[in-house]
């Protein structure tokens, strides 16, 4: 973008005229503000404190509708917590009910025989008998099913 002599003078004079920013103003204590301090009824997040609270802000046991709204969200709010609580200990019982035992994760289908690979070698011929006949009647009580 370009200017013309006359108009840059123009902006340069209106940019030494721009007013400052005002200063901050100073905090006043009186004054309740956002940030200010405020009642335990306004900031409580319990629904039995906020109760107490309500208690003993009210003289005569009233409790403005407002404030009534607040007390039920709080409750709604707590109840909703406990329940993702509990969903969430549902599911971490869930995942170490179908984590099988020893940590060991299963591979290829779950009804696949496989061999053990870190199981030792028969010592003798009489304990090799025994183990191909145990391995016989595992697969004879399978085609039964």
């Amino acid at each position: 973008m370009s200017f013309d002599a006359r108009s840059l003078e123009r902006l340069q004079e209106l940019g030494r005229s721009l007013p400052k920013p005002l200063p901050k103003p100073e905090r006043n204590e009186d004054t309740k503000g956002a940030s200010g301090k405020r009642h335990r009824v306004e900031t409580e997040t319990d629904p039995q404190a906020l109760f107490g609270e309500l208690m003993k802000a009210s003289e005569d046991g009233t409790v403005p509708p407002h404030l009534m709204d607040r007390l039920r969200q709080a409750e709604g709010d707590q109840e909703r917590k406990r329940q993702a609580a509990q969903r969430e200990q549902l599911q971490a019982l869930q995942s170490q009910a179908n984590r099988p035992a020893g940590g060991l994760q299963p591979r290829g289908k779950p009804q696949e025989l496989r061999p053990n690979q870190q199981r030792r070698r028969p010592a003798n011929s009489e304990e090799q008998d025994l183990y191909v006949a145990f391995q016989q009647l595992l697969l004879e009580g399978d085609e039964e099913d």
